[in-house]
């Protein structure tokens, strides 16, 4: 056989060459910055989630997060991201699979590195032990973290995979300096600033952080701190007005989102604590009345008949535990591990059409065209064992002869399926 006859691409049976198929490009991921109320619930819901247990491990994680910042002088933009990571690691598993200390510290361990204030994973478990354990501290090359440590290395992949290897996030911080200096000057906003500040913190205790873009963030976050101080507010609005990418609904979905949390867990903030329960109930009715007379709904894109439908069952390989295998998973909150357990390699892109783009032109080649036939059988009856043919064994009838369908056959239909 020549060279030239191994190149030559297969024909078919008419002399028309064939398509060549090559292996399958395996699936693709991509990352997505932000996800809808409805969609949180949807996958908390999935996930089987206890609502009250969930938002008991979520701000413990949190809190985690933040007191292990504190103790390391981490800047306040590892811990923005740090939250945004853990808070898409949890939507995606299950409690059950893994222990919410766990995924805080891992999550705070792939913030150092992508923010560049990189830690050691046991500098940070120690760091924990000794925030906890203040009268007893241990150095970070003690052997007790050495087991922790690799949980955290393990749990590491798996974020990054979640996250889809996107490491884009929001840090409001920044823009909530400009904003307060531009409405309230450079030296008559400090008390303000220092309130909105600690509300910024108080924030990523919720899902605003993964619902909402940075400047919708701050200017909730300003105008929640106007309304609670009973100061400024007129400017806020002035503001607010004269900037176009200014989104009322989002602005007050965000604000409410806040509220819920000061009303439900109002000593485990740290505004929580500086003003009065009822206060915060005052401004919650005030902005519910708002929302009633210019007709916003409570949250954006929702829909209350779409979170009553049964959510898709889950891939039997989604229920296996992260902690104990290195299979690929989908990495955004929109395409929730489905290729696990599938043949094929999961490719992270982070351009949404040029993925859509992708798989629209392979899937062409992995369609399966098939068409129903049905086949007429005839099939013969045996004979049974209880019964001998002339009708004088055991079970039978003495002198005679059994007619009946076994003696002419049976025809028995058949469907199928015929595949190109």
């Amino acid at each position: 056989m020549s060279p030239t006859d191994l190149e030559a691409p297969p024909t078919a049976s008419n002399g028309d060459a064939a398509p060549r198929i090559g292996p399958h490009p395996g699936y693709i991921s991509s990352s997505n910055q932000y996800a809808s109320e409805l969609k949180i619930r949807r996958m908390l819901k999935e996930n089987g989630c206890d609502p009250a247990r969930e938002d008991n491990y979520r701000l413990q994680g949190v809190q985690l997060i933040d007191t292990v910042r504190q103790h390391l002088n981490l800047p306040v933009r590892t811990f923005d991201t740090a939250c945004t990571y853990f808070h898409k690691f949890r939507l995606n598993f299950r409690d059950a699979e893994y222990n919410y200390q766990d995924a805080a510290l891992a999550s705070l361990f792939v913030a150092c590195k992508v923010e560049d204030t990189i830690k050691k994973s046991k500098d940070i478990l120690a760091a924990a032990y000794n925030v906890k354990n203040p009268e007893k501290p241990a150095a970070s090359d003690d052997k007790i973290f050495e087991s922790p440590g690799k949980i955290i290395i393990g749990l590491e992949r798996l974020i990054l995979e979640t996250i889809g290897f996107d490491f884009r996030t929001r840090y409001p911080q920044k823009l909530l300096v400009k904003v307060v200096r531009s409405i309230l000057g450079p030296d008559q906003g400090k008390e303000f600033f220092n309130i909105a500040y600690a509300m910024s913190i108080d924030m990523y205790k919720t899902f605003v952080p993964i619902k909402r873009t940075t400047f919708s963030m701050v200017m909730a976050l300003v105008e929640l701190t106007a309304r609670m101080t009973g100061n400024h507010l007129d400017k806020v609005k002035d503001f607010a007005a004269a900037r176009r990418q200014y989104h009322r609904p989002a602005v007050l979905e965000t604000m409410l989102d806040i509220l819920d949390l000061y009303v439900q867990y109002h000593k485990s903030t740290k505004v929580g604590t500086q003003f009065d329960l009822n206060r915060f109930m005052d401004i919650k009715i005030a902005l519910n009345t708002e929302l009633e007379k210019e007709f916003i709904s409570r949250h954006m894109y929702y829909c209350s008949r779409c979170e009553n439908e049964e959510p898709s069952p889950l891939t039997p390989g989604s229920i296996t535990s992260p902690t104990a295998t290195s299979s690929s998973l989908p990495g955004d909150l929109s395409m929730r591990r489905t290729a696990r357990g599938q043949d094929g390699t999961m490719r992270f892109v982070f351009d949404p059409e040029a993925a859509r783009e992708e798989q629209d032109t392979v899937a062409q080649y992995y369609n399966e065209e098939y068409e129903e036939y049905e086949v007429e059988v005839e099939e013969p009856i045996p004979v049974p064992r209880n019964e001998h043919p002339e009708g004088g064994g055991r079970g039978g009838y003495r002198g005679g002869h059994s007619h009946g369908p076994r003696d002419r056959g049976d025809h028995r239909h058949y469907r199928g399926r015929r595949f190109h």
